[in-house]
């Protein structure tokens, strides 16, 4: 309970200073609505047997195409899945299997960390091994176009990233968001971390962090991402987060919702309503809006609420009814993809909807463009 009044207490100042302001400026229907789950994809999640893991990861090499092939976005796309891989959970002919299913079309592979009492050299060696082994072992993670360099998109374990955790576990680099700049991280998708501690004052935001490397938690404040210009820093992919009126605990009090699909907070037509009406969005361009979600898929309940129960077809349903009542496209992306987008309203580029391949690309984007 304490750890939930300090969230609070942290980010509902600029939830209702950002939701006022928003609210004086009128409201701006969106034209383009952006989707995308970015997965703490975990195998071995609860310490699990090799046996396990590659139960969970065959369910979903099994289920998730039967479900990716019945939904078609605005522009004829499915939903490329973002599985933030763990590199402590790292086994080949694991990598090997998901490599299959990205390579498919169905997803792409990102990175994911869990570590505690780290040091700054320790945790940028295990970075660039860990792209190199994706990157050329599996094909998997992107290249920047301009420069060649192998990129990816980071979550964080257990929320602390740059060591904003208050009792100092799950990082301890105060340098973290540098380093992730230098090792190739293009854009980071932690956050929301609500009701965690970890959670940034600063919601509901696409913007630039600049690191200050003998303090923690870098993160908590930056410069929105705005058309015209681009940050310095590093960019933070923030889903959305409110209180959920149409959620509330005895009926009175709103439950939090911070964009997580779980099988404890059930999927709704309300919930896809409030992810567009946050409107997180590039400064500047409000008719686009951006929804990334979380999940920890591989977990059991998660499993059974996606597949069996019919829950990840529901989601997507919704998703697309409310983007047909709004009059708005869909587009269904992958945590990469979201980025170039952002990307190219930041440089005004015309029909910045169809950027979605455009600063970063996959091997298999590249291959697709080089046939064509």
């Amino acid at each position: 309970m304490r750890e939930k009044i300090i969230s609070c207490s942290q980010w509902l100042p600029h939830y209702l200073c950002r939701s006022a302001r928003r609210l004086l400026a009128g409201g701006t229907r969106p034209q383009h609505i952006y989707f995308a789950i970015c997965d703490h994809f975990e195998p071995y999640w609860g310490k699990a047997d090799k046996s396990t893991a590659r139960k969970r990861l065959q369910h979903w090499i099994d289920e998730y195409p039967k479900v990716a092939e019945k939904y078609r976005d605005s522009d004829g796309e499915l939903l490329k899945y973002s599985f933030f891989y763990p590199e402590e959970e790292y086994q080949k002919d694991d990598l090997d299997a998901l490599a299959g299913l990205c390579h498919a079309g169905y997803g792409e592979v990102e990175v994911h960390l869990h570590h505690d009492n780290d040091t700054s050299e320790n945790l940028r060696r295990t970075l660039l091994d860990y792209k190199k082994r994706l990157h050329e072992e599996h094909g998997l993670l992107s290249v920047d176009k301009r420069t060649g360099e192998i990129v990816y998109g980071f979550i964080h374990g257990n929320w602390a990233l740059d060591n904003s955790r208050p009792d100092g576990r799950w990082c301890g680099v105060n340098d973290e968001l540098t380093i992730l700049q230098q090792t190739g991280c293009y854009a980071d998708f932690t956050m929301p971390s609500a009701p965690s501690s970890t959670q940034t004052r600063k919601v509901n935001s696409i913007y630039y962090a600049v690191d200050d490397p003998q303090r923690p938690k870098s993160h908590n404040w930056g410069r929105n991402a705005r058309v015209g210009r681009q940050g310095e820093g590093l960019l933070m992919v923030q889903g959305p987060l409110a209180p959920a009126w149409h959620h509330r605990k005895w009926g009175l009090v709103p439950r939090i919702e911070n964009s997580g699909l779980t099988a404890s907070t059930p999927l709704s037509r309300q919930r896809v309503r409030s992810w567009i009406d946050t409107g997180v969005q590039v400064q500047g361009a409000p008719e686009h809006v951006f929804i990334k979600l979380y999940a920890h898929g591989t977990q059991e309940k998660s499993l059974e609420m996606f597949f069996d129960q019919g829950g990840l077809a529901r989601l997507l349903d919704l998703v697309k009814e409310e983007g047909q009542r709004l009059g708005a496209k869909v587009h269904f992306v992958s945590a990469r993809e979201m980025t170039n987008v952002i990307h190219a309203l930041e440089e005004r580029a015309e029909k910045a909807e169809e950027f979605r391949n455009g600063r970063f690309v996959s091997d298999l984007s590249r291959q697709v463009r080089q046939a064509g």
